[in-house]
């Protein structure tokens, strides 16, 4: 392992694990915190979901000005770790449910995730950035630079596999401690009771559901629908904390390898190092940008199709999937892990796949990777398609709860996600490495950003996923996805040779 990539490497994995770790832990149940805490409907849920998700990668614009500005990527890194402390902080603060302050507490709520918005823009750009140092300033690990933010990569994932477990650990915990059994649709359910919308068949099953998940007895379903709702919403709050904790543990460990990592300041008063950073014209570095800049057009559109997994495909396993698997019950964040498990299972794969191609000069390049990944993304929601022909659209559900006879099995969205992750491991390690080959040395922080950034631009407008899975057939949505992801994957091909030219 040191024999082929900087020392450095690892120990930059390790803190944006944990990092990662604390992020997932949020978003696998930012949605589902949402909805049951503000009862906002699906419209307002996605908003502030896609608005925070292209909040925490538009940011890292920013972040990484001010890194390139400064040259100061370590202290940068630092400070959006602590930042990001702060945010999750607020977000662990629990309050009440459905209180007269409750404008107040969505505004503290908004403040947190603006915060931790914030501190990941200072941090997760110029992080990526740090790593592509390291290969510019140690030649002989260039070779294997593609590899190298696999192997980074598969750290993020692996810290993102254990999130959402610990979210629905925290809060199950704290249900049961309260003497309940959790149940996804019972937030929605309590909320609709309280507000007067429930009668007939729908005021029949909530009666039933309430005595089946509490062993506590209450005067009237009123007092059981504020208890559960505040418990459960209580238990949410508490695994905010797991994300607080693991921020302080990534922040350790980054400080405490901090000295490992290059500082391209003291590597810009030495002549040594700076005579191997090329010299480019200003057409050179104006090419490079513009490359740059069209392949951040392409991916968008794959993070746009990609990052439903935290919004529609949630609904989706909530309100269409039988929560069961191999005889276990299983909750609707729970299939955010899958992705992340596959990715740590699939990694050394594809790394052993691409290193025995590099071998006998059969590699692809890196933009012909992520035109390769577009395709087998549209595979992905295609396969959703096909599965959600028959599903009575949420349009004509109208907020009642689909009988278990007629949800799907959970393998759809398994199998959809296995298809995704291979997407992705064409697409988003091989970006990264793609923009720290473009990237002009004096743009690294900017440029890496600007990756991130499109990022953000995919992620805002996930709001258009949410939309149209109330407002289509189920299918007629995935197709919109399968659609997207060709017109990026032919887009990528009609630049291949262009984009070659700086992939070398």
């Amino acid at each position: 392992m040191s024999n082929k990539f900087p020392k450095g490497l690892i120990p930059a994995a390790l803190a944006n694990m944990g990092e990662r770790f604390g992020f997932y832990t949020m978003m696998a149940i930012l949605v589902l915190f949402l909805e049951a805490k503000f009862n906002l409907g699906k419209t307002w849920n996605s908003t502030i979901y896609s608005v925070f998700y292209a909040a925490i990668y538009l940011l890292a614009l920013v972040g990484g000005i001010i890194a390139d500005r400064t040259r100061n990527y370590k202290g940068t890194i630092l400070a959006g770790l602590v930042v990001m402390t702060v945010g999750y902080t607020l977000m662990a603060l629990p309050t009440s449910v459905r209180s007269e302050n409750q404008t107040l507490f969505l505004i503290l709520t908004l403040i947190g995730l603006l915060t931790i918005a914030l501190g990941n823009g200072l941090f997760k750009g110029n992080l990526q950035a740090l790593v592509g140092q390291m290969f510019d300033s140690n030649p002989e690990y260039a070779p294997n630079r593609d590899r190298g933010y696999q192997i980074f990569y598969l750290f993020i994932n692996i810290g993102a596999f254990f999130a959402p477990f610990a979210a629905s650990f925290v809060r199950n915990w704290w249900l049961a401690k309260h003497g309940f059994l959790y149940k996804a649709e019972l937030p929605s359910l309590c909320h609709a009771y309280l507000d007067g919308k429930l009668s007939g068949d729908e005021l029949s099953k909530f009666e039933q559901l309430a005595r089946e998940v509490s062993t506590v007895q209450f005067t009237s379903l009123q007092d059981f629908a504020y208890h559960y709702l505040n418990t459960f919403v209580t238990g949410f709050h508490y695994a905010f904390i797991v994300s607080m904790v693991a921020m302080l543990v990534s922040l350790l460990v980054y400080v405490g390898y901090k000295k490992m990592f290059p500082d391209v300041r003291k590597q810009a008063k030495d002549s040594s190092v700076t005579r191997e950073i090329p010299v480019m014209t200003k057409e050179e570095i104006r090419q490079r940008i513009y490359a740059l800049l069209a392949v951040y057009v392409v991916v968008l559109f794959f993070w746009f199709s990609f990052h439903q997994n935290g919004l529609t495909l949630t609904f989706f396993a909530k309100e269409y999937t039988r929560l069961e698997l191999f005889g276990y019950h299983i909750t609707a964040e729970m299939f955010q892990s899958v992705n992340p498990l596959l990715i740590v299972i699939l990694t050394p794969i594809v790394i052993a796949f691409f290193g025995w191609l590099h071998k006998r000069n059969m590699e692809p390049s890196t933009p012909r990777k992520i035109a390769i990944g577009m395709f087998i993304a549209a595979l992905a929601y295609s396969l959703m398609a096909i599965g959600s022909l028959s599903l009575t659209p949420p349009y004509e559900l109208k907020g009642a709860v689909l009988p278990e006879s007629e949800k799907v099995t959970p393998w759809l969205l398994i199998g959809t996600y296995f298809i995704l992750t291979i997407a992705e491991l064409f697409i988003s390690p091989l970006g990264l490495s793609f923009v720290s080959k473009v990237a002009p040395p004096q743009y690294q922080g900017l440029m890496q950003g600007g990756w991130l950034g499109a990022t953000a631009v995919g992620n805002q407008l996930l709001l258009i996923g949410g939309i149209l899975y109330q407002k289509l057939p189920l299918a007629a949505t995935w197709s919109v996805f399968v659609v997207v992801c060709l017109i990026s994957m032919t887009m990528m091909l009609l630049m291949l040779r262009w984009l070659e030219k700086f992939a070398k």
